[in-house]
């Protein structure tokens, strides 16, 4: 009993530290608030953007695009109050040895949850198979997993290293899937021109968050300030999540009949017709 309250001491007070830090430094801080902010500005303009949309198809594009903004509101706020965030001393080899620093662990469980929010209404724009959309969404999950584990792990700078590299691994099966097989099945469903926007959005900014991680503290330290790496990842989420999420619901608004029907639903009938 006394341990396990001793954790929870623990826990509070590592909490009240991160809580405190956070609203000292204004630029950490305003990373975190201007998200919350268009957070919920979106979740109302999606709700609003997607009042008359009424296929299954395109309501369900419009669900996956809503859920972006909700599940970001939420970890932001557990940013910003301290419960997902925590103090790790880096390992021997890291530029920053022996030192304690702030981890953001919670945007790992926001990436978990929303980019493949991201990537189901781009598959779904694209009219792809269940089973490629299967398999992207889980090497994005196991991106965003192998992630935290590099941000988190403290034992061995090495091991930092080897996690990050499984991520990017992750990483270029969905990349591959963007590039090659889906641009070929949104051509084909006639989504071609939009899915082409959000394809390029999509991944130079995705590739701007290993660069972020490696430049920043986490990785090779050349970016020591939290504010600063904070703004880094805020900036990519604020053009990757919410104006991306406008743009493809937009499109879908006022392209509902295009993503109405599906390919094989569209496509006739093999059965022989009646004489």
């Amino acid at each position: 009993m006394g341990s396990i309250n001793a954790r929870s001491v623990l826990l509070q007070a590592t909490q009240s530290d991160a809580f405190s830090q956070i609203q000292n430094d204004i630029l950490l801080s305003s990373s975190l608030w201007v998200n919350i902010a268009l957070a919920g500005v979106s979740i109302l303009v999606f709700v609003y953007m997607g009042q008359n949309i009424t296929s299954g198809r395109a309501r369900l594009i419009w669900g996956a695009t809503l859920m972006i903004p909700l599940v970001s509101i939420s970890s932001y706020l557990g940013l910003a109050s301290g419960l997902t965030v925590g103090f790790i001393e880096m390992p021997a080899g890291h530029a920053l040895a022996g030192q304690e620093v702030m981890s953001q662990w919670g945007r790992y469980l926001t990436w978990a949850l929303s980019t493949p929010m991201i990537l189901l209404a781009l598959g779904l724009l694209a009219d792809v198979d269940r089973g490629s959309l299967f398999t992207v969404i889980a090497a994005d999950i196991g991106m965003c997993v192998t992630g935290l584990a590099a941000a988190l792990i403290t034992s061995s700078y090495l091991f930092r290293w080897a996690f990050y590299l499984i991520s990017c691994a992750f990483f270029a099966v969905v990349l591959y899937a963007l590039l090659a097989e889906w641009s070929t099945a949104a051509a084909e469903a006639g989504t071609s021109e939009i899915f082409g926007t959000l394809r390029v959005l999509t991944i130079v900014l995705w590739l701007g968050y290993p660069i972020v991680w490696a430049l920043g503290v986490e990785g090779l330290a050349l970016v020591q300030s939290p504010g600063l790496t904070s703004w880094g990842y805020s900036g990519l989420d604020i053009l990757a999540k919410y104006v991306f999420a406008f743009l493809l619901l937009r499109w879908v608004a006022a392209n509902e009949r295009t993503v109405a029907t599906s390919r094989s639903e569209a496509a006739p009938s093999s059965a022989p017709a009646d004489d």
